[in-house]
Order: structure tokens, then C-alpha cells, then sequence
């Protein structure tokens, strides 16, 4: 195989998994499950960029395991935790809301929409190829901090999910927005930690530039999944979303804690 061969295949997965995401959403009524074919595919889809033999290339190195691994965890965590969420009923409020934007033609906006989606999966598919096809020799300890940075943000990512879920079993918290552990620090932990991971990638990428120009590619997983989270499909559908479910509520919450990075909150006013 060559690396257009291989590019070429990583497009058409991503094609044909987004088009049955829009399938299944279609037929379940649940976007959720949108997101974690997405997050199943981009596992795959790096799985597949980091350990395809690639013509002239040799065998399997230590850093393409090492790489094809971080992925795959990722994405198992990621993929299994929306899928959970999604089983528990009701659809994502975001695309819920579009739906109801696009009215009558939201069945093919909602399709082109995932071929946007599957386009931005390609794209970060290239920053995981870049950083596992990084020719240094061995496994360093750029290697090791890349890991440890990406594994300590799923880990994060985990926290971030776990303490919201529990926050939203409480009955007492019923109609609340969660400020506790680290949504008190952040509007989005979640967010924060799944962009931070991206720099893994980066770190492990950018060794021997020199001789490897194209660990610069890895530069576009976080650049990438900032724009995503921060500006499109992140943080704008679903604060708008708990602006209309919270109200002031969600507005005295924007005042006091750092939408993104995680801050020192500003003290609550006295009611």
C-alpha cells in the first residue's frame, strides 16, 4: 500500500461510517449515537493509519504501537461512554435543535452535516498518522510524555463525565447546573481535556523535524479540535442549549467560571 492509497481508504471509511450514523439517527430518533460512531470510527480509522504497511516502508514499529494503542483507548473511552449515555434515552439537545432549525429538510441537511463531521475525522486521522510514522528510531521519553499526556487527559476526560453523571442522579439537583469538582473550574472540562490530548500527538510528531517536516501535520489535532469544541459544534449548540433549559441560572454559572480552560471561579453573588 502507498500513503495515497492509504488516504484514499481512510476518506471512504469515514464517508461510509458517517453516512450510517445518519442512518441509525434516522431510524432511532437518537443523535446521540452520531457521536460515538464518530468516536469508534476515529479509533478505527487511526488503528488503521498507524499499522498499515506502507510500500517501501518496513515493518511495524514500536511507535506506531505505541500510537495505534493511545488511539484505540481513546476512542473506546470516548465511543463506550456516549454510547452508554445515548442507551439511557432521549436524543442530543444539539442536534435536536437543528432538527428543528432545518425543519422539513432536516433529513439532508443533517447528512451533509455528517460529512462534515466525517471530513474533521479525517483530518485529525492525520494528525495520528503523522505521530506514529515519525521515523526516530525507538521509544524515547518524547514518546513516554506524549503518552502520559494523552493517557492523564482521558483519565481527566473520565473525571469530568463521571462527576456530571453523578451530579445528574440526584434528584435534588433536578433543574441545577453541575458546578461541582472540576465543573467548577470549567464550564466544559470535558472539552478542555479532549483538546489537551491532541497535543500527545504533537509532542510525539515534532521529534527529529528535520529530518520529518511532517510531524508539523500533527499541529492539526488540537488546532482542529479547538475550533470544534470551542467555536462549532461544541460549546456554542450546547450553551445555547442551557440557556434555554437554565436561564439565569446558566448566565450567573457563564459569570462566574471559565468557559474553557480551567480557572479559579469568581465567588457567588449573595441572593
Amino acid at each position: 500500500m502507498t500513503y495515497p492509497v492509504l488516504l484514499l481508504l481512510l476518506a471512504a471509511i469515514f464517508t461510509l461510517a458517517m453516512s450510517l450514523a445518519w442512518a441509525v439517527a434516522q431510524a432511532t430518533r437518537q443523535s446521540g449515537w452520531i457521536d460515538s460512531i464518530w468516536s469508534f470510527t476515529l479509533g478505527g480509522a487511526g488503528l488503521f493509519a498507524a499499522l498499515a504497511p506502507i510500500w517501501p516502508d518496513g515493518g511495524t514499529t514500536p511507535r506506531q504501537w505505541l500510537v495505534a494503542g493511545l488511539v484505540a483507548l481513546w476512542a473506546l473511552r470516548l465511543g463506550g461512554h456516549i454510547a452508554g449515555r445515548t442507551r439511557g434515552g432521549g436524543d442530543d439537545p444539539r442536534y435536536a435543535h437543528l432538527r428543528t432549525l432545518w425543519g422539513d429538510k432536516a433529513a439532508s441537511e443533517l447528512f451533509l452535516f455528517l460529512q462534515i463531521q466525517a471530513l474533521s475525522g479525517f483530518l485529525l486521522a492525520l494528525a495520528v498518522l503523522a505521530a506514529a510514522r515519525n521515523p526516530v528510531p525507538g521509544i524515547n521519553a518524547m514518546d513516554l510524555a506524549g503518552a502520559v499526556l494523552l493517557v492523564s487527559c482521558i483519565l481527566g476526560e473520565a473525571v469530568s463525565d463521571a462527576q456530571l453523571a453523578r451530579f445528574r442522579r440526584d434528584p435534588a439537583n433536578r433543574g441545577k447546573v453541575c458546578d461541582v469538582g472540576l465543573w467548577g473550574l470549567s464550564r466544559h472540562p470535558n472539552y478542555f481535556f479532549q483538546w489537551l490530548g491532541w497535543f500527545g500527538y504533537v509532542v510525539i510528531g515534532l521529534q527529529g523535524l528535520n529530518a520529518y517536516p511532517w510531524g508539523l501535520v500533527t499541529l492539526v489535532g488540537p488546532a482542529f479540535m479547538y475550533a470544534l469544541l470551542v467555536h462549532l459544534s461544541g460549546i456554542p449548540p450546547l450553551e445555547a442549549h442551557m440557556m434555554r433549559s437554565r436561564g439565569d441560572a446558566f448566565r450567573a454559572y457563564q459569570q462566574r467560571v471559565s468557559a474553557f480552560l480551567p480557572w479559579r471561579p469568581q465567588p457567588k453573588k449573595a441572593l
